[in-house]
């Protein structure tokens, strides 16, 4: 008898494995990897109320999307026109997005909600960019719209992302701490459209902003305006805007620091047009100071001869006029350490054969021992090479010397060579280089044309992006002009209308109502290559209104 237990036990225990093993094996299954990426926002499906409803009523919309979202930043991305004491509240639950309208609504009014991008997609985060709901409470919506494209004012590309926004006349305030309640951004062609907009008279901003919050930051985000007030009572297009960067109005340090090294540094706000710095307490400290300030003259470092003091009272001056006074503090114990480092002019160790070697210090130097000093041509020890200071630069010296073509050199600055402030001495620093082959270099022959001789231009080569200038030069009537020996790339040729005529592009006023200086680009690049002389003819037109 318990034979036959057994016996009948078994295929249950057959079937019993069976489906453990089944369990298992399912549960191993993983979804499929790789595929491509997702980078579609979520899509609408369905408004309830619909979209652009007129005589609305409701208290709550529902919008539901294809797939799952989240709400990203809305708070400051959100916005309702017009604006209402109590804004309504957002909840975001898997597909669904429902709007609680907490405030009254004015009668026969349109009211735009305007999501700007805070609705994405719950696992890549693409935004549903410049989403709007449109309802009104009369019989009517507002159909007014205003599009055009923005652009940045010194590169003449178009920006993306930028916001744009109305403001009415009666409540223009740029400068407040409020985002405006009627905006747009900007697309990769700097287009844009704001739709649904009420008939009236309108100031209009571009923000090319870095916080998101849709409140203008001078310090960090570029603007663009239109000085006079648009007057909304038909469609406008082509309403075009050029965003730049505004001069701070008030001088301020943003950054100051006694470093490592004992030289002090400091940023500011503004560039400065002929600055001083002096050390007014202890007054004795300030003799023997050595000053270095950037080419923009935003920026200074400073180098003391006596580190005896508990605390110092620098002035920064510009045009002999005091801007500020700032106090810096060190500790009885505090410690420096001095590690001399050399940079050069040669690039990528290639120096430029019509320029001469330059090398630049990270601090003041005292002495250079040329007999510590090696110059090695293709191995072979040189002698009749000179180090000699620049005039016009504290930390930089000419290096002189009857450079040989393609020639390998190294510069050897033996250990205890270089003795800088504080009597601070170099470990070994080589420097290897090249001079490069005239061959290797081009010119640029540009003939320039004029549309006004009573009026000021400026020239410049900038680099392909359109970011850095290699070359400037003042334009005073047609002539040509020649931009020798530049290394073979992409370059393009700008105009600068230099209307008041001080020999450098300045930049625009929200406050005064003042634009940038207009800037237009020649169309065509140009391509350098090696030992060519390219000559091309530059008619600069008349500036457009």
């Amino acid at each position: 008898m318990p034979k036959n237990k057994k016996t009948a036990k078994t295929p249950y225990l057959h079937y019993l494995i069976l489906i453990i093993g089944l369990f298992y094996g399912c549960a191993s299954i993983q979804t499929p990897q790789g595929g491509p990426k997702d980078t579609t926002p979520p899509k609408v499906l369905k408004m309830e109320p619909k979209n652009m409803m007129t005589n609305f009523n409701a208290k709550k919309i529902v919008i539901d999307f294809d797939e799952y979202i989240k709400l990203n930043n809305e708070f400051k991305e959100f916005s309702i026109s017009p604006e209402q004491d109590k804004a309504p509240i957002l909840k975001g639950k898997l597909k669904r997005l429902e709007i609680t309208l907490q405030d009254s609504l004015e009668k026969n009014t349109t009211y735009t909600l305007n999501f700007g991008k805070a609705i994405t997609d719950i696992n890549e985060s693409n935004e549903l960019k410049n989403f709007t709901y449109v309802f009104s409470t009369g019989p009517t919506l507002d159909s007014l719209s205003i599009s055009g494209r923005i652009k940045n004012s010194l590169t003449g590309e178009p920006e993306l992302d930028a916001v744009v926004f109305i403001l009415p006349v009666e409540r223009d305030s740029l400068f407040g701490k409020k985002k405006p309640s009627i905006y747009t951004t900007t697309d990769s062609s700097g287009l844009y459209k704001m739709n649904n907009l009420k008939k009236g008279t309108y100031k209009i901003y571009a923000l090319k902003e870095k916080s998101g919050d849709k409140i203008y930051q001078q310090v960090n985000d570029e603007v663009g305006f239109i000085k006079e007030p648009i007057v909304l009572d038909k469609n406008l297009d082509s309403v075009n805007i050029s965003v730049f960067k505004e001069l701070a109005s008030t001088f301020r340090i943003i950054d100051r620091r006694l470093n490592t090294d004992g030289s002090i540094s400091m940023n500011f706000n503004q560039n400065l047009i002929k600055p001083e710095i002096s050390v007014i307490e202890p007054a004795n400290i300030d003799a023997g100071k050595k000053v270095q300030f950037n080419k923009g003259n935003d920026s200074v470092k400073v180098w003391l001869n006596d580190l005896s003091f508990d605390s110092l009272k620098v002035a920064i001056k510009d045009q002999g006029k005091i801007l500020e006074t700032v106090k810096f503090t060190r500790g009885k114990r505090d410690t420096y350490t001095r590690n001399i480092t050399i940079s050069d002019n040669t690039d990528n160790s290639v120096l430029n054969p019509n320029r001469s070697l330059k090398i630049e210090f990270n601090l003041p130097i005292d002495k250079i021992d040329l007999t510590k000093v090696i110059l090695l041509e293709d191995s072979i020890p040189r002698k009749g090479i000179t180090i000699e200071k620049d005039s016009s630069d504290v930390l930089s010296y000419n290096v002189k010397y009857p450079w040989k073509k393609n020639e390998p050199y190294i510069l050897k600055f033996e250990a205890g060579s270089i003795t800088g402030i504080f009597n601070s001495k170099n470990k070994e620093i080589n420097k290897n280089f090249k001079l490069g082959s005239t061959d290797e270099y081009a010119t640029l022959t540009l003939n320039v044309v004029v549309p006004d001789t009573s009026k000021n231009y400026i020239l410049q080569l900038v680099n392909e992006k359109k970011e850095v200038v290699i070359a400037s030069r003042r334009i005073l009537k047609s002539s040509s002009i020649i931009l020798a020996n530049y290394k073979p790339a992409s370059y393009y040729v700008r105009i600068v209308y230099d209307d008041n005529k001080n020999g450098v592009w300045d930049t625009g006023n929200v406050s005064k109502g003042i634009q940038p200086e207009k800037i237009w680009y020649a169309s065509k690049e140009f391509s350098i290559r090696p030992n060519f002389d390219v000559r091309e003819k530059i008619e600069i037109p008349p500036p457009t209104p």
